[in-house]
């Protein structure tokens, strides 16, 4: 075993983030996670303080060939007698599990973003006088596809849940990799960083630029022709369905290396505060739910109501940082 996986290891078996190392041992989080991806290797300074830290002898850490810990203190037990053991073929089950379903879940979050366009569309239309159907025609039209596209996207979302059982203990309980999966992921990773970083910053435009065409149609027909904002509200959820299906898409195939890793906001320290806010982040996006179709049957402005989605996530992430902060005090 190389001294790459050692730390990996001992880290884990610590139950520390590469942050937390990297503060005992009074260097930055890069540091560590090259010495962890055998980008580079600490010094003989470094080598001493490691040894210190973990408990073991140097020459667990230098000696490829010793694969059992010397220990020269107290030896650490697991942090989580529910830490999960993960193979190679496991670790890449998962990879695979999460690249389906990060098709899926994007594509049924596009879809119920979509999903009032048509409704929109019509309804402008036909106030607008420049079609033959009449409101009624026209409204049942537009819920009934409305209905379809979020049907559709609700069943996307519960086979994935449903095949997904499985791989939940990835993103709540503490794991052990074994030898070479770290590295395997740690390589997916980087190969990836520049297509998640493009994509992410490419969605996130989308979605700012997506009023453009609302904006240009109200100041080129002095907010007078309904149609064509009917047409323009269209085309800005459709910007902004592309532009968050790229978003969400990119995102949870970052979050399962992140996952793999244990890095980020999946680091044990964050599994557990998630842990602790599951039950409330049930009640609080259930309530959501109801509160955006309730509001958009109630008025019919789905071209306003999706605004809740983004709002809702804002407030959700003020509300996990203040509960943080509180425990943390307490």
């Amino acid at each position: 075993m190389i001294l790459a996986d050692k730390i990996i290891e001992l880290r884990k078996r610590n139950g520390w983030s590469q942050e937390e190392l990297a503060d005992k041992l009074d260097v930055s989080r890069q540091s560590v996670s090259k010495w962890e991806g055998a980008q580079s290797v600490p010094d003989m300074n470094k080598i001493l303080k490691l040894s210190e830290v973990f408990g073991v002898s140097t020459d667990y850490l230098l000696k490829d060939e010793l694969s059992s810990p010397e220990w020269t203190g107290e030896v650490p037990t697991e942090v989580d007698a529910d830490v999960v053991r993960v193979s190679m073929e496991e670790a890449s089950s998962f990879l695979d599990f999460k690249n389906l379903s990060a098709t899926r879940v994007s594509l049924g979050v596009m879809l119920c973003i979509f999903s009032p366009i048509l409704l929109i569309v019509l309804g402008a239309i036909q106030e607008a006088g420049l079609t033959a159907l009449t409101e009624t025609q026209v409204g049942g039209i537009g819920v009934i596809v409305l209905l379809l596209l979020i049907g559709a996207a609700v069943a996307l979302f519960v086979l994935t849940g449903l095949q997904g059982h499985r791989y939940e203990y990835f993103e709540k309980s503490p794991i052990d990799t074994e030898y070479g999966v770290d590295g395997m992921a740690r390589e997916k990773r980087e190969r990836f960083r520049p297509t998640y970083q493009k994509q992410l910053t490419l969605g996130i435009v989308l979605c700012v630029l997506a009023v453009l065409p609302l904006f240009a149609v109200i100041i080129l027909t002095n907010g007078e022709n309904v149609a064509a904002q009917g047409a323009a509200i269209g085309l800005l959820l459709f910007i902004v369905g592309i532009g968050v299906l790229l978003i969400v898409r990119s995102s949870i195939l970052w979050g399962a290396l992140q996952m793999l890793l244990e890095e980020g906001e999946y680091s044990r320290r964050n599994k557990e505060e998630e842990r602790r806010l599951d039950p409330i982040a049930g009640i609080y996006w259930c309530l959501v739910v109801a509160i955006y179709l309730g509001y958009s049957f109630y008025t019919n402005r789905w071209d306003r109501s999706w605004i809740v989605w983004p709002v809702a996530g804002v407030l959700y992430g003020a509300i996990a940082a203040i509960m943080r902060v509180v425990r943390t005090k307490a």
